[in-house]
Parts: C-alpha cells; structure tokens; sequence
C-alpha cells in the first residue's frame, strides 16, 4: 500500500470515528461535542484537498449509473456536511460563544437534522468505497487468497448486523432525526459501548444496502453494454 493511500484511510477512518463521537452529544458533552466538531471540519478539509482531482473529473468521462449514484451521494454528502458546520458556529456555547445570535432553535434543528443526514450520506459513501477499503485491508494484513468459509461467515455477520441495525433505527426513532423536530425532545442514559453497537449496525444496514444497489446497478451497466 502506497503512502498517499493510507494517508487517505487514517483520514477517512478518523472522520467516521470523530462523526460517531460528535452525534454521541448527550454522553459527551457539548464542550466535547464542539471541539471534535472543529477536528472533524478540518478533517473534513484535508479529505476534499486530497480528492481534489475528483470535483475535476464530474463532468468529464462517460457516466453510468454506478458514476452518477457515485457522484449524487458524494455531493450530497458534502452539502450536508458544510451545512452542519456553518450551522454550529452560530449556535456554538462555549468555542464561539462570542458570537450573538437569537432564536437559535432554527439553526439548532437544521444542524441536528443536517448531521444526522450526514451520518447516513457517510455510510453510504463508505459503502460505495468498500471494495477498496477491503482490498487495502486485505493488503495491510497479507490476506491475499479467498476462503468460502470466511465469505459464508463474513455474509451472515452483515446480515445480523443489518437486522440488529434496523430494529435499532425504530427504537431510537432515526426517521425523526432525519426531519425538522425538537432536539431536547430526547434524552436518556445508555454506555458509550451500546451506543456504537447501535450506531455502528445502523451504518451497516447502509453500508451493505449500497454494496447490493452497486452490484445490481453493474448488472444493469453489463447487460446495456452486451445490447448496444
């Protein structure tokens, strides 16, 4: 694995840690909450500028399905998160507290909605990079020959992730999250482990979805190629 690459997965891998930990606000805390949010933005920075030659190549090329979905999910997912960054300095309390501003509970609901729509771009994002992230893995720990009985294992894991992630969703209620609704409308005492579990599964239920969508969508590509 070159240095650039693994550059590119410590980055990647510290964003998807440091999101998990700024939606985690009712265990952290929100002094916390504000300065992970601050690391993430300029993560968040560094991982455009090292993927800089992608916004060049949007409307170069063919594009099929697979590109569009590709590019569709990672502009949203950029839009997301600028909106949740420059929503949280106004309603900053402690890193821009110096900055005034009343009847903040739009912009407070903008940024929890925002966020959580940026966890779920997030996932999908990784899903459709997880070939690559795999084979990097595979690379690092010298795993170079397949095994169906890995594969058989590997497959009923992600299907017990993907259950356990959608019972997850309904108790913690994520269509919500997902719209305009009152962030203090919620609260309740749980470990910093259950709450990765949960949130971890519900990851994996877009993780994997993407995986099956890509692979459908590359059928669709190969049987219009054999056509035309």
């Amino acid at each position: 694995m070159n240095r650039n690459m693994l550059i590119r997965l410590v980055i990647d891998l510290s964003m998807t840690v440091l999101m998990l930990v700024a939606i985690a606000y009712q265990i952290t805390g929100n002094t916390t909450h504000e300065l992970v949010g601050v690391i993430l933005f300029l993560l968040f920075i560094v991982h455009n500028i090292l993927n800089r030659r992608w916004f060049k190549t949007i409307f170069k090329g063919k594009h099929n399905v697979r590109r569009i979905l590709s590019i569709v999910v990672n502009l949203l997912f950029l839009v997301s998160m600028a909106v949740v960054m420059i929503s949280s300095v106004p309603i900053s309390r402690d890193i821009f507290a110096f900055i005034p501003i009343n009847n903040d509970m739009i912009l407070l609901q903008i940024h929890v909605m925002t966020s959580y729509w940026g966890f779920i771009f997030m996932a999908v994002h990784i899903g459709m990079s997880w070939g690559t992230i795999i084979n990097a893995v595979r690379k690092m720990t010298g795993i170079t020959s397949t095994s169906r009985i890995r594969t058989i294992a590997m497959r009923v894991i992600a299907v017990l992730i993907v259950v356990y992630g959608v019972q997850t969703s309904f108790e913690r209620d994520m269509l919500s999250r997902l719209t305009i609704y009152n962030p203090f409308g919620w609260s309740y005492d749980e470990s910093i482990m259950g709450f990765l579990i949960d949130y971890l599964s519900v990851m994996g239920i877009y993780i994997s979805g993407t995986q099956y969508v890509l692979k459908f969508v590359q059928k669709l590509d190969k049987t219009r190629a054999y056509k035309a």
